[in-house]
């Protein structure tokens, strides 16, 4: 008989269409910012160099700040070893501050400034996916992802110019004025946009993880995008969970804290989520578990931020994920669930947006730890979770959501972390084949004996 101690029935499954934008995205636009232009262009430049989305050379950041100066980094400077006086000042009087000449690509940051008033940060760099399309003459369609949309929009295309030009900077305002936040360089690049630097940020990764799904989504077949019916899922808010104070954490739950939250910075260093994506949880006890809260950033997420859900109340003074209430449905149904991930792997999301299958029988490890991967709809994630936890199986623990990602259960937060890695290079390995030629998927005698020798259920 499943355990019922979860409660979300009074929440509704549709999110209300006047919540605004910043409530969708689990940002908090009215926070304060207090870190230093100079620190949140370092730490980002930092972040986008370490994950080879830009080259030394390549890219550039600005910040404007409330006193009208432009805060931006440096041309010529080695973008893997900014430090923070390299940061260059540009005040409104003209006034260039610093030890450096500000960045070539100045002009156009001055210009998108004037053109969208509402705009405070703007990144440009090089990323290969969306290089990709640049040089192709394209922009990558954002309806990929319900999220995609939401958070980068239609993206606008500016034709080429001279890097550094007058030219080029008209030609990029241009399109920032029609209202677009994203913009595709041709022959160039991107730049992108956002009221704050995070924001800007948040952009900026999706529409490269959007792109770099389509690219590799593309050597499978037709890409498909999320209709109408699935944005309606996405908008899956329901109203927040009563709050409650909760006692001492016991030790366990904060090596729990501790544990996941190190599990959650790592799938981000591992690619398998970006920042605003993602979301992990663990079994606390019968009645109890952490999952990640919304709107943080899964770079750097520390155990004090993760949120405790205990029997349908949420830790008063945070807001936990969006997948909650699925994730309480999942534990109350299947005792023998103790982690559980929705996660984003762009190999593995790959096939969540294709027909093709996901086939594990490449190598013992990828059909031992995987089994038969299934396919859900995108609206599950608007239906009853009740009804969504009874379709899922424990000894079946990998699902992929159309248009979403990755969703695997696991016996520990170990296990669930280790199925998620070999799902995304399964993935990765099969569509890497596709240059090389057919698969040889192991025989029905090779599973068979993989069954009876791991005693695996058969599907």
């Amino acid at each position: 008989m499943p355990n019922r101690s979860f409660s979300f029935s009074s929440l509704p499954n549709q999110v209300s269409e006047q919540l605004p934008r910043s409530a969708i995205l689990g940002i908090m636009s009215t926070s304060r910012t207090i870190t230093h232009p100079r620190d949140l262009l370092t730490s980002a430049m930092e972040r986008i160099y370490s994950y080879r989305m830009t080259t030394t050379s390549g890219g550039n950041l600005s910040i404007l700040d409330d006193e009208g100066s432009i805060w931006i980094t440096p041309a010529r400077i080695d973008k893997g070893g900014l430090r923070r006086e390299d940061i260059m000042e540009i005040r409104p009087d003209g006034a260039i501050i610093g030890p450096h000449k500000p960045s070539s690509e100045f002009p156009f940051h001055r210009m998108i400034y004037e053109a969208r008033p509402d705009l405070r940060a703007i990144i440009h760099a090089h990323p290969v996916a969306l290089v990709a399309f640049s040089i192709c003459g394209r922009t990558p369609d954002t309806r990929i992802f319900p999220k995609a949309r939401v958070v980068c929009g239609e993206v606008g295309f500016a034709p080429y110019a001279l890097p550094g030009s007058e030219a080029l900077g008209r030609s990029i305002a241009a399109e920032f004025a029609k209202g677009f936040h994203c913009v595709m360089l041709e022959n160039h690049g991107v730049v992108v946009g956002g009221a704050t630097f995070r924001e800007a940020f948040m952009r900026f990764e999706t529409l490269e993880f959007a792109a770099k799904t389509i690219v590799k989504a593309s050597a499978l077949g037709k890409v498909r995008h999320a209709g109408t019916e699935d944005f309606a899922a996405e908008k899956r808010l329901g109203n927040p969970l009563q709050p409650f104070a909760p006692v001492q954490a016991s030790s366990a739950e904060r090596e729990l804290r501790r544990e996941l939250a190190a599990f959650v910075r790592r799938g981000y260093r591992q690619r398998l989520l970006i920042s605003t994506e993602g979301s992990f949880s663990a079994r606390v006890s019968d009645n109890a578990f952490l999952i990640t809260p919304r709107g943080c950033d899964r770079a750097l997420l520390t155990p004090e931020e993760l949120v405790l859900v205990e029997g349908g109340r949420t830790e008063e003074g945070k807001v936990p994920s969006f997948a909650t209430r699925l994730h309480a449905a999942i534990y109350a149904r299947h005792p023998q669930v103790k982690a559980i991930v929705n996660a984003t792997p762009v190999n593995a999301t790959a096939y969540a947006v294709v027909e093709e299958a996901l086939d594990t029988r490449t190598i013992p490890e990828s059909y031992v730890f995987l089994r038969e991967v299934a396919r859900l709809p995108l609206s599950i994630l608007s239906e009853n979770p009740d009804d969504v936890a009874a379709r899922l199986r424990p000894d079946f623990p990998v699902s992929l959501i159309e248009n979403d990602g990755a969703m695997v259960l696991g016996t520990s937060l170990l296990d669930a972390f280790d199925r998620l890695e070999v799902l995304e290079t399964t993935a990765e390995a099969l569509i890497n084949s596709r240059n090389l030629g057919p698969v040889k998927v192991m025989g029905e005698d090779v599973i068979r004996e993989l069954r009876e020798a791991f005693h695996l259920p058969a599907a």
